[in-house]
């Protein structure tokens, strides 16, 4: 038997800071250490973050990256453990996104990415070069404080593996996995047992088993150990990655990392025989077969045993049934950790949300009502770091600490109705119960008074005073009347979150929140400047009919009942005036349902569908319109 331990981890990075980073990274690897791993990988671009954007271009952030790399080699960290790093090298004049293997103080090898992320929500091909000599490993040479610091000069650079006494390693970084000929294809026929993929990956609805099915088809028919790392979070941008590190051996996950959570370290750890590689090669006829003429990769020889024999004290990991989330649980705990990461590290005290007691804003609330959920769970956890936040951010004092949801939301989230005379008391009562169940600190304001202000300054610049269409005004009249309330809205949303915390001698600001669903932006049914515009939008990119659904799976399983009732009433904008005879309402305004327009949505996302193919599309019948809608969480 070849028995080895190995370590891959979550972690909740964040873009530029250094300090957090490395204490991240140096947690994760004592963690692996405490357990006998021998070999720890993190995330893509851990040192520096994944999402550093055109910070990617000074030369400080490559500089600061040496410096914490020498650090971490100067240091006991990677001693008896292989450790893969991600940062960012310059070598002569192009800047490649890179993996750098450590062991025992020394660089083994940089591997840099060979494809990179370029569509999407990807842009690496802005920051970073794709590494193309694929023949043979390069010298590279280290920058004269890190060579003088480490006493080695230079390190093999470029596409390759290490070759240790018992077992061959590799790195296979994020995109390259989902290539179309993915480099452990001919990696597994030169001997690699175990690959490294450090990965930057966002969730996205319904989508986590495209990722583990790619890494289960990597070593079901060649047999291997899959390693795989991710951020998780939000790292500064308003992308959210969805965690899931995981280990999986000849096609089996035997080790699985949460998708969501608060921790900024999450450490996900097997136990592994590597003759069972070795067996479901050499049962593989047409394995034998092409790895017997294979293209021959270079590779490192490193004279270090990380495998240990026949161990009576090592349980091996066992095959997993694989941990999926609903589509309404991935819509409440993905943008509710977003949120927690946003507010802590945003020197915010809170958010402020306009709650219209409809679908989109409730949807929005009880996100956060989830989120709070969270931060006493973990506090109860006994999560240090997250205690800590919740103190500070809630203005805790005297030994004080978030023991409530309830409690804690009053301190960190206000909720405004900002009614008008087009509001009904139904949508009024609504917003205010579920405030209720929540515990936000909710208001309820007219506006009034200030749309009639603005008339008014209307009729004596212009001597006209605009009607709705119901009134006999013209489309024109009825339209900027509408727009009238949502801008006010927005403004006044901005002013309440920049001086209530000052009325309860806070300090800070509040952050604002937003509800517009992705639906609405893909038709163009919003007002600019009004709940489409704020701080964030934690539902941008969600569709309204997985809200809805959402709506009703929060009503039971996050305890706000409100939700069923907000979800069963016809959506409305409740901008014009109701009468008798007639009633705004959203689906009618728009000339298609929401159901309908999710399907759009879908069509033109997912399968890149123009308004001529969703038409054939549709007269073809090869899409069920029942189907739910498309989403990631690129947060708006």
């Amino acid at each position: 038997m070849r028995l080895i331990n190995v370590a891959t981890c979550n972690l909740n990075q964040w873009a530029m800071d250094f300090d957090c980073n490395m204490k991240n990274i140096k947690e994760s690897i004592s963690k692996a250490k405490e357990v006998g791993a021998v070999i720890r990988l993190g995330p893509e671009l851990e040192i520096t973050g994944y999402g550093c954007e055109d910070h990617f271009l000074e030369l400080d952030t490559v500089t600061h990256a040496w410096e914490c790399l020498a650090e971490l080699l100067l240091g006991d960290w990677t001693d008896g453990i292989l450790c893969s790093f991600g940062m960012p090298v310059i070598k002569g004049s192009e800047r490649y996104n890179c993996q750098i293997l450590c062991l025992n103080r020394k660089i083994v090898m940089i591997r840099p990415k060979m494809w990179l992320a370029n569509d999407g929500n990807y842009r690496e091909l802005r920051w970073f070069t794709a590494w193309k000599q694929k023949d043979y490993l390069e010298d590279f040479l280290l920058p004269a404080e890190v060579s003088d610091a480490l006493m080695q000069t230079t390190v093999p650079f470029g596409y390759g593996y290490v070759q240790f006494l018992d077992t061959a390693v590799a790195a296979e970084v994020c995109e390259e996995l989902f290539s179309p000929m993915p480099p452990h294809a001919e990696l597994t026929l030169n001997g690699v047992e175990v690959f490294m993929n450090a990965s930057g990956s966002h969730h996205q609805l319904r989508k986590l088993d495209l990722r583990l099915r790619a890494f289960i088809g990597a070593t079901h028919t060649r047999g291997g150990v899959y390693m795989y790392s991710n951020h998780q979070g939000c790292d500064g941008g308003r992308l959210c990655y969805d965690g899931c590190s995981c280990v999986v051996v000849n096609g089996d996950v035997v080790a699985q990392g949460s998708q969501f959570s608060l921790k900024d370290v999450e450490l996900v750890v097997a136990q592994i025989d590597l003759d069972a590689v070795a067996s479901l090669r050499g049962s593989i006829s047409s394995f034998q077969e092409q790895a017997s003429c294979k293209k021959k990769i270079s590779s490192v020889p490193v004279p270090f045993k990380l495998c240990q024999s026949f161990n009576l004290q090592m349980s091996l990991s066992s095959p997993l049934k694989i941990r999926y989330h609903s589509p309404e649980e991935e819509i409440a705990f993905g943008p509710s950790c977003w949120l927690w990461d946003y507010l802590r590290r945003s020197g915010a005290s809170g958010f402020l949300l306009p709650l219209s007691g409809g679908a989109d804003s409730s949807s929005v609330a009880a996100i956060v009502g989830c989120m709070c959920q969270l931060v006493v769970q973990e506090i109860e956890n006994n999560d240090e770091q997250v205690k800590a936040d919740a103190i500070r951010i809630g203005h805790y004092t005297d030994g004080q600490f978030p023991t409530d949801s309830k409690e804690f939301a009053k301190r960190i989230f206000y909720t405004v109705f900002m009614g008008s005379e087009n509001s009904s008391e139904a949508t009024k009562a609504r917003a205010k119960v579920l405030a209720d169940e929540i515990g936000s600190w909710h208001l309820d304001v007219s506006i009034d008074g200030v749309v009639s202000a603005l008339l008014s300054l209307f009729q004596t610049l212009t001597g006209k005073r605009p009607r709705y269409k119901v009134d006999g005004g013209s489309n024109i009249e009825n339209l900027g009347l509408q727009n009238i309330q949502a801008r006010i809205r927005m403004v006044l949303a901005f002013m309440l979150a920049s001086l209530l915390p000052w009325v309860h001698s806070k300090s800070g600001f509040y952050l604002v929140l937003g509800s517009s669903n992705v639906d609405e932006g893909l038709r163009g049914y919003l007002t600019k400047y009004d709940c489409s515009s704020a701080d964030i939008n934690p539902i941008g990119s969600i569709s309204k009919a997985d809200l809805r659904t959402f709506l009703k799976w929060a009503a039971i399983h996050l305890g706000f009942s409100s939700l069923a009732e907000i979800e069963a009433a016809p959506p409305t904008a409740e901008l014009e005036p109701i009468r008798a005879n007639y009633s705004q309402l959203d689906e009618v305004d728009m000339g298609m349902t929401y159901e309908e327009l999710s399907v759009y949505g879908r069509l033109h996302k997912i399968f890149r569908c123009g308004p001529v193919s969703m038409f054939k599309f549709h007269c073809h019948n090869q899409f069920d319109g029942a189907e739910q809608g498309c989403g990631s969480s690129n947060i708006g």
